[in-house]
């Protein structure tokens, strides 16, 4: 019996890139865009916002996100292949502010306990391990648990879908007594708890985003980079 043969399709005629090793490209998109996606919705779920795009036309906010993925993200990536990574950070805002997708803040809210061990986490430890800044991946885990306490910054309660609930309330609320409750967890946060870099970056983010609140704390956050803040 003959067998039958197939052509591959001409997938680059549509534009697609065929590569011999995906990790580069896979850190990439985990640790820019899908890590990117923690980094807007926290704070813009506390400042009262209800969208991805009101977050991303929002040059403060912008501003902050470009930041954590020029100076914490990206140098924990391997070398992409055709890729300008300049031009793709500047292509995720794009996306995001595209107000025809309408993602909401609270479904990239959802399931953190998943999401961030996987996309941020990373990206602190290998930040740490080789001696780099780790200010604004900090201060999204410290978003988390800032949001994890249920409320936004004008007192609306705010829904917590995660596999981890329970725990996760538990652990919102014990940061009363204990600032680092939260991060104690080394299921979620490996041995991050015990790295003084990190420990002094969190607690700096946690009690800005708690007194302060978001925008206040981003301001702050980016200010010690020296840099012209963002002007509406």
């Amino acid at each position: 019996m003959r067998r039958a043969s197939f052509l591959r399709p001409d997938f680059e005629s549509a534009g697609v890139q065929m590569v011999d090793e995906v990790e580069p490209f896979e850190l990439m998109k985990l640790r820019l865009l899908n890590a990117s996606h923690q980094a807007l919705c926290y704070p813009g779920r506390l400042a009262g916002l209800q969208f991805a795009h009101e977050v991303c036309t929002d040059p403060l906010f912008v501003e902050y996100l470009l930041a954590y993925m020029e100076l914490e993200a990206t140098p924990t990536l391997q070398e992409v292949p055709g890729i300008d990574v300049q031009e793709y950070r500047h292509t995720l805002i794009e996306r995001f502010a595209n107000p025809q997708v309408r993602d909401t803040l609270a479904r990239l809210c959802a399931e953190s306990s998943d999401r961030i061990p996987k996309w941020v986490v990373p990206v602190i430890q290998d930040n740490l391990a080789a001696g780099r800044p780790v200010d604004f991946a900090a201060a999204i885990v410290a978003s988390w648990a800032r949001y994890a306490q249920g409320v936004d910054e004008s007192g609306n309660p705010l829904e917590i879908v995660d596999s981890r609930k329970d725990s996760v309330l538990q652990a919102a609320a014990a940061q009363v007594q204990d600032p680092l409750a939260f991060v104690r967890d080394r299921e979620l946060f490996g041995d991050l708890v015990d790295q003084d870099e990190f420990v002094e970056a969190y607690l700096w983010a946690l009690e800005s985003f708690r007194s302060s609140g978001a925008r206040a704390t981003l301001t702050a956050l980016l200010g010690k980079l020296g840099r012209p803040l963002p002007t509406d």
